[in-house]
């Protein structure tokens, strides 16, 4: 009797120990994804980013472990592994309060900012990841959840677990029906290598058929810690130029190339000396910036700033670079109005920058409109390059849409004034930011440079700022170096 006493008693301890290892223990992933703001360092940025996961995220209860990383087109991804819900829940809502981390959180664009918090139960073991792909999505409406999740738990053995470099996948959802679906690599370039073959394969094509195209949102990003040779880009040394005007910050000056620094402003002198002397004239509490727009299109970086520059000012800069020092800079600078007809200021709008691969395809639009419209005066195209169901207007004297633009043109005409556009002079450009630099004469027949800025959604203008500023007279030049 004591032997069998003994055997069941082992049988059931061996049943026991199974249910224990069939029994995973669930966490929640929380996937954060944003863009940084455009006036944002991102060297400063990562920088930040670090120190906040080892001073504030990592000191959380509940915390496991955390990745960030960006994409090729500037998308940011926090990834933070929780033991719980609630764990996850308060310290998001300490880090929405906590002073420590404001610097970081206000270089976030908020209106890119997303995330979601899924339940998962796969343990992460791929430490040595510098590559991850993160898909999150929705399935059908009627697809089986569990004929699904059978196809799920085929892609890792029947496809990603074959693969050179591949490292781990891990899945999971949440109560708002979203899933999630991690795949880790070794490399970028391993990933990269099998990204066609995934699409071809059967289990892939089964898996990928069950989803809600519509709802699709797939991420590939390379960690931070991964990031090699990060630096001050050009942009951020014109951004920090500026800004060392609020702070009297010496080192940004150390940007101008000392030699060789050609000036358009008219009202200064050439060279960095007649930048000091800008400077030494300031009024008393001295020039204030803040930069709302900022963008870099090869050796040129432009902006959008709200200046306080012997008054509130509306102004566009363009910074040109050789060896990473500025040698060149052009202006254009327009008191601040009141909000035009539509409501809105020579300053708001969208700031989000996107379409880093269009830019060239953006530039051409703009280019097309200026020379075709504005220079051509063919009047029949302007539905070809702007929205004729959105275009949102910031000049303090226009309304919004194609209706706005054709009123101000009646107006002009009407009242015996021209708004002429003679030559382009320049077209930049980031993702789907465009400016356009043009030379021509306004309201009376003034001398004037247009500064347009335009930003484009498929292929099309959605949204327009400028600065329209007179041309002094030459005998009013302090350099010799014309506008253009």
């Amino acid at each position: 009797m004591k032997i069998k006493i003994a055997a069941l008693s082992l049988f059931t301890m061996a049943i026991a120990s199974c249910n224990n290892e069939d029994k995973k223990v669930e966490t929640v992933l929380e996937v954060t994804s944003f863009h940084i703001k455009t006036t944002a360092s991102e060297l400063e940025f990562n920088t930040l980013d670090a120190e906040i996961e080892e001073t504030f995220t990592s000191k959380q209860p509940g915390y496991i472990r955390r990745q960030s990383g960006v994409d090729d087109q500037g998308r940011y991804v926090v990834l933070v592994y929780w033991k719980s819900l609630a764990d996850a829940k308060a310290s998001m809502d300490k880090f929405m309060a906590d002073a420590s981390v404001a610097n970081y959180a206000n270089m976030i664009d908020g209106e890119t900012m997303k995330m979601s918090r899924f339940t998962i139960t796969d343990e992460f073991t791929a430490s040595n990841s510098t590559f991850t792909e993160v898909m999150t999505f929705k399935t059908k409406d009627g697809i089986d959840v569990e004929v699904f999740n059978k196809v799920n738990d085929r892609v890792g053995p029947e496809f990603s677990e074959k693969q050179t470099g591949f490292l781990q996948r891990i899945t999971g959802k949440n109560d708002a029906g979203e899933q999630v679906a991690l795949a880790y690599w070794d490399t970028k370039a391993h990933s990269d290598a099998v990204i066609q073959d995934f699409m071809n394969a059967a289990v892939a094509k089964e898996f990928m058929g069950m989803m809600d195209q519509s709802s699709i949102d797939m991420i590939r990003y390379q960690s931070l810690t991964s990031l090699k040779n990060v630096t001050l880009t050009n942009k951020d040394k014109v951004v920090a130029l500026l800004n060392s005007f609020n702070t009297g910050d010496q080192t940004p000056i150390s940007y101008i190339n000392p030699d060789k620094y050609i000036q358009h402003n008219l009202g200064v002198a050439d060279g960095l000396k007649g930048f000091g002397e800008l400077m030494h004239n300031a009024p008393e509490g001295g020039f204030k910036a803040n930069v709302i727009r900022a963008f870099q299109d090869g050796d040129y970086v432009f902006t959008h700033t709200e200046y306080d520059f012997f008054g509130p000012k509306a102004a566009f800069d363009i910074f040109r670079f050789e060896d990473g020092l500025i040698v060149e800079h052009w202006d254009n600078l327009l008191p601040v109005q009141k909000p035009n007809p539509s409501g809105h200021t020579q300053f708001d709008g969208t700031t989000t920058l996107s379409d880093l691969d269009k830019t060239e395809a953006n530039k051409a639009v703009v280019r097309g409109f200026i020379e075709n419209v504005l220079l051509g005066h063919q009047m029949d195209k302007v539905a070809s390059y702007i929205n004729p169901k959105e275009y949102v207007q910031h000049n303090p004297a226009v309304a919004d849409g194609l209706d706005g633009f054709g009123a101000a043109m009646k107006y002009f005409a009407e009242n015996g004034l021209v708004m002429e556009y003679d030559n382009l002079h320049m077209v930049l450009g980031q993702g789907n930011f465009v400016l356009s630099v043009s030379e021509g004469k306004f309201g009376k027949g003034d001398h004037t440079a247009y500064y347009d800025l335009f930003r484009l959604e498929d292929g099309l203008i959605v949204e327009h700022w400028d600065v329209i500023a007179p041309i002094p007279a030459k005998s009013e030049w302090k350099n010799t170096n014309g506008k253009f």
